[in-house]
């Protein structure tokens, strides 16, 4: 396909994302699997199909600064769910964002948003995302949103990102995936936990004039 269209994923993959079995970090994802089988797909773009309106997000960042989805109107909107002490998929979500911003440079970075919220909210606190952030890089390019429970799970919800946490182990098993949102505030792409950074420094500004 031609260099105009988005990389990977029809807004028909959205709805799979409730779908999909849980993959705790740590393990082998339901999302690394979903890479696995569409690997094919995952390798060139593909056009985007009936994008909708992505749910509001309310929330505060690590620092205590309140945070809309609504305001980053005008920006590609790169959201994804998280949580800070996982061993594995989390960090690696994190790692390739600061490896895409690094590639894109400052002109095009401009035109894009990082936005994670929280699957842990007694794990996360402001303490240890800030140290999160600082060790990937991230510091500064990141809101990192956190909550209660009774905050959180209703943005989980209209994502369809499903939560089960291990109080034993701490391991958190969530939905990994990356919501591509345009700027004019709709969901046109989703992109899996193994994701490469060109996706995204290819997606950005076509994602920006949306």
């Amino acid at each position: 396909m031609g260099q105009s269209t988005v990389r990977f994923a029809t807004l028909a993959a959205v709805a799979v994302t409730s779908a999909l079995a849980l993959g705790a970090c740590g393990g082998g994802s339901a999302t690394t699997r979903l890479a696995a089988a569409h690997g094919a797909a995952l390798d060139a773009p593909a056009l985007p199909t009936r994008p909708v309106a992505a749910p509001e997000i309310a929330l505060h960042n690590s620092l205590g600064q309140p945070v809309r989805l609504s305001a980053l109107r005008g920006k590609a909107v790169m959201l994804t769910f998280i949580y800070d002490h996982c061993p594995d998929i989390c960090p690696a979500i994190v790692g390739n964002f600061h490896a895409a911003l690094e590639r894109m440079g400052p002109a095009a970075a401009s035109h894009v948003a990082f936005v994670a919220v929280s699957v842990d909210p007694r794990g996360d606190t402001p303490a240890t995302v800030e140290a999160f952030l600082a060790k990937h890089g991230m510091t500064g390019r990141m809101d990192y949103l956190i909550g209660s429970r009774h905050e959180l799970e209703p943005v989980w919800r209209k994502y369809g990102v499903k939560v089960e946490a291990s109080p034993d182990s701490r391991e958190v098993g969530h939905s990994a995936f990356v919501y591509g949102v345009s700027g004019s505030g709709k969901i046109s792409a989703l992109y899996p936990a193994n994701f490469k950074p060109g996706w995204i420094v290819h997606d950005v500004p076509l994602l920006a004039k949306e």
